[in-house]
């Protein structure tokens, strides 16, 4: 499943969930006036947010969009010709089944810190991530490599040292000892909920 998302009046979402289809482009056009609806990225819908809808007054909602269960494309390209940053567009109705979630959002300039990431559903195929509130896709991304590679350091410096102790047998006991002792703190650590 890849997630996109959406900002939107709550009174035009309300409107698209009564007909079944949304088709609101971005603020004041349609998807007639525009040929596409403009999505963005975990990363990127804080700014649009700010840069555009920043003096709306009116209730919004955050749509979180399942791109698995449009019937239309969705294209990246850059918000303006020639642009460096691209931006998901979905080029037609936007059924209101794709929509997975509608987070509401308060109206003040920023959003709070618990609204900073929405974090989807959980599926029964996901890992869970130790992530905090608010935390963005990267800095989680980071840790996750960091923690990783220091697994990997303890194979290699288990296996340096048996290798060191007793030869070519002592090196492979090594590593089979961090391997083991890898797998097992990274199920410790993955484990979810149980193990805080």
């Amino acid at each position: 499943m890849a997630t996109i998302f959406h900002l939107a009046l709550a009174s035009d979402w309300a409107a698209a969930e009564a007909s079944g289809a949304y088709t609101t482009s971005t603020l004041g056009r349609t998807l007639a006036e525009e040929g596409f609806i403009h999505a963005s990225r975990a990363d990127q819908w804080t700014a649009v947010r700010e840069r555009f809808y920043g003096d709306v007054s009116e209730p919004l909602v955050l749509l979180q969009i399942d791109t698995d269960l449009l019937d239309v494309p969705v294209v990246e390209e850059p918000a303006v010709p020639g642009g460096a940053e691209t931006f998901p567009h979905i080029y037609g109705r936007l059924p209101a089944a794709a929509v997975v979630k509608a987070i509401p959002l308060t109206t003040e300039a920023a959003p709070p810190a618990a609204a900073a990431e929405p974090v989807p559903p959980p599926s029964a195929t996901a890992v869970p991530t130790p992530a905090q509130p608010g935390e963005s896709f990267s800095r989680v991304y980071f840790r996750e490599m960091f923690f990783n590679i220091a697994l990997l350091c303890i194979v290699l410096v288990l296996g340096t040292i048996g290798g060191l102790v007793a030869d070519g047998i002592g090196g492979i006991v090594g590593v089979a000892l961090g391997g083991a002792i890898a797998v097992l703190l990274y199920r410790r650590r993955h484990s979810g909920p149980a193990a805080a």
